[in-house]
């Protein structure tokens, strides 16, 4: 233990700060049992009787409560502290789940499927967001960007990584309705290792009086401080192409005969080189400047990776391994967006939780824009019209973070401190 009790410890220099070391393995371990369905939900209860309407607008409300919890999250933070707000997504997890597992689905009672599985969604971004929001008030400037790269890291890993593997393992031994209970096993002790072992006090200023006030805080932020309004339509185009490829993407790769096995394994390694590069973006935004990393290797990035997937199979047609190295390309560039979450708490030193309220409803809301803008467009555009939309949004993002520029005595801490390390 003494490796994580003092500072600059081997973990420190990593980036992750070893005061809230455990509260990161926590995430790991949530996620797991929060992400371990994804995959295979939809077609399981489309198995199971429900219809492909019914299917979509589950996951839609689904995606609804993530927003509407990710929004919440940051206020509550200030509000009653990130214990308190983590053991009520915890709670909410629990109970939902429950009753979605044991109640709602062998009843296949569709009003008690969405109420259930709604609640569940209120667990995760009240749990992993408010860790988040703990994490950017209790990390010195310095090295933000990098503490918040290595939680996108543990985040994805344990929802996109470990979670999917463990499935692909699991159903197919004890089916779909017992692999869901055991998601209750990762959360109870991802929630014991984050908010219990997890010894660290929060630094921030808990809100005593007023709190409806503080509870409109994450709204009125964004008149009283627009630059972090603005951060968050930087972080709605950060996500919103990702959830609109899904839709369409898989049916443009098997015209140019791609199976779907091929392409899972192009988008599944896509997503693995992402969570490295959360890592690697983490340090770059440190040394580099957070606004040019998120310009440059974000905005830009992601703009041209946009393009290439889409012009790629009409250069080189069913060519595996071209296509692989773009898909890389575009993982490693949406990873340029990391220090985003370590942007914009900093453009409200004294709200950083309502500041990261604005940050991750933005995160919430991608999740709509992206398929709305292909239901919108698919008709009249096509799917080449689609990939210019989404590459524009992504120059226009990259346009809008030059304007997310910190206060110059906010920025200075770096010269400041390597003045002070010589000095020394």
């Amino acid at each position: 233990m003494n490796m994580l009790g003092t500072k600059n410890s081997w973990i420190d220099k990593i980036g992750i700060p070893s005061n809230l070391f455990w509260g990161y393995i926590g995430i790991v371990v949530f996620m797991i049992g929060d992400g371990l369905e994804h995959g295979w939900l939809s077609p399981y209860l489309v198995e199971r009787g429900l219809s492909m309407e019914q299917a979509g607008f589950l996951f839609s409300l689904y995606g609804i409560t993530v927003a509407i919890s990710a929004w919440f999250s940051g206020v509550l933070v200030q509000m009653w502290g990130p214990r308190k707000t983590m053991v009520i997504g915890v709670v909410s997890f629990i109970i939902g789940s429950i009753v979605f597992i044991g109640i709602a689905i062998p009843s296949l009672n569709y009003p008690l499927i969405l109420l259930s599985y709604g609640l569940r969604g209120l667990g995760y971004p009240l749990f992993a967001y408010s860790f988040l929001v703990w994490v950017s008030y209790n990390t010195p400037q310095q090295s933000l960007a990098r503490a918040v790269g290595w939680f996108w890291f543990v985040f994805e890993l344990g929802l996109s990584v470990i979670g999917a593997l463990y499935s692909s393992v699991m159903v197919s031994r004890i089916g779909e309705i017992a692999t869901l209970w055991t998601a209750l096993v990762f959360v109870a002790i991802g929630a014991i290792l984050s908010i219990v072992i997890n010894k660290d006090r929060f630094n921030g200023k808990i809100v005593s009086d007023n709190k409806s006030k503080e509870l409109l805080k994450g709204l009125t932020i964004m008149a009283e401080k627009p630059k972090v309004a603005i951060g968050g339509v930087v972080k709605i185009i950060n996500s919103a192409a990702k959830f609109g490829f899904v839709v369409f993407l898989p049916t443009y790769m098997v015209s140019f005969n791609f199976t779907i096995t091929e392409w899972l394994q192009i988008w599944g390694t896509l997503f693995f080189v992402n969570i490295v590069f959360n890592l690697i973006f983490g340090v770059v935004g440190d040394k580099f400047g957070w606004v040019n990393t998120v310009t440059w290797f974000g905005g830009v990035g992601c703009g041209l990776a946009t393009l290439a997937l889409y012009y790629t199979p009409q250069i080189f047609g069913h060519n595996y391994w071209a296509l692989m190295l773009v898909a890389c390309f575009y993982g490693a560039a949406l990873a340029g967006y990391v220090p985003l979450t370590a942007l914009v708490p900093s453009l409200a030193p004294d709200n950083k939780g309502a500041a990261m309220s604005v940050l991750n409803l933005g995160s919430g809301l991608a999740a709509f824009v992206g398929p709305a803008i292909v239901a919108l467009f698919i008709g009249p555009v096509g799917v080449g019209g689609l990939m210019w939309i989404f590459a524009i949004l992504y120059f226009v993002g990259a346009f809008l973070t030059r304007f997310l520029a910190l206060p110059e005595q906010t920025t200075s801490y770096q010269s400041t401190d390597q003045q002070q390390k010589l000095s020394v």
